[in-house]
C-alpha cells in the first residue's frame, strides 16, 4: 500500500521545511526561495529558542555558481523577524519589484 503524502507546514501560504538548523521557505519550483539558518540559540525557561538567524534569498537556477545564487542576505534576532523579512523579500523578488 502506498504511503500518504504529508502536508507541509506553511507560513503565509508558502511551504516551510526544516532540516537541522536550516529552514527553507517557498516553493522550489519558483525562481527563488528563502533559506534561514539558525546561527545561535538561547535558553528561555525549558525551551531552546532561535537567537541569531541568517536570511538568504536564493535563486533556484542550478546553472548559476553557488555564490551567484545569493540574491539578498541579512541577519535578524529571532525566528519571527527572520521569517517576516524572508516573506517580504521573497514576495517582492517573485513579483519582479
Amino acid at each position: 500500500m502506498a504511503t500518504k503524502k504529508k502536508d507541509l507546514p506553511t507560513f503565509r501560504g508558502k511551504p516551510l521545511v526544516r532540516s537541522g538548523n536550516v529552514l527553507y521557505y517557498g516553493n522550489p519550483s519558483d525562481s527563488c526561495i528563502a533559506m534561514l539558518q539558525v546561527l545561535t540559540n538561547k535558553e528561555w525557561k525549558d525551551v531552546t529558542l532561535a537567537d541569531r538567524v541568517s536570511v538568504q534569498i536564493l535563486s533556484t537556477d542550478e546553472t548559476l555558481h553557488t555564490s551567484r545564487r545569493i540574491l539578498k542576505r541579512t541577519e535578524k534576532n529571532g525566528l519571527y523577524p527572520a521569517l517576516n523579512i524572508a516573506c517580504i523579500w521573497l514576495d517582492r523578488t517573485l513579483s519582479g519589484k
